[in-house]
């Protein structure tokens, strides 16, 4: 389980509507911030948060990995961050590498973050 994750990005207002917009068909929304300085998005119970850089590069890449409940919240996420922006780095499908039933997709953040929405659980129906 996540606590949270701060992720420094280069332009905090775009981030934060990127952000807005492809976690909105998972359910997740802003939960609480500072203007200029930070956002924070409540994802589940679990926080995932955007800090402006100071016009300076984060000092590491970070991959976050949002656990959704079913295949149908990976494509949504997937559809929803690509309209929002974002580069396709691994389309919605199954990875058996990473386990049976693991099924994700990843997407390039405006910064470049690997972001994955993913779930490990046997196909539903």
């Amino acid at each position: 389980m996540i606590d949270h994750i701060t992720i420094a990005v280069s332009e905090l207002e775009k981030s934060k509507s990127f952000y807005e917009s492809a976690l909105e068909p998972l359910g997740y929304r802003l939960a609480f911030g500072k203007e200029g300085v930070f956002w924070a998005f409540d994802v589940g119970g679990s926080l995932f948060e955007i800090q402006r850089t100071d016009d300076k590069p984060p000092f590491t890449r970070l991959h976050v990995a949002f656990r959704v409940h079913s295949r149908a919240e990976v494509e949504a996420f997937y559809r929803a961050a690509l309209d929002a922006g974002a580069r396709d780095n691994g389309a919605p499908g199954p990875r058996p590498d990473y386990g049976e039933n693991y099924y994700a997709c990843f997407v390039l953040d405006p910064d470049g973050y690997n972001i994955e929405a993913m779930i490990n659980a046997p196909a539903q129906g």
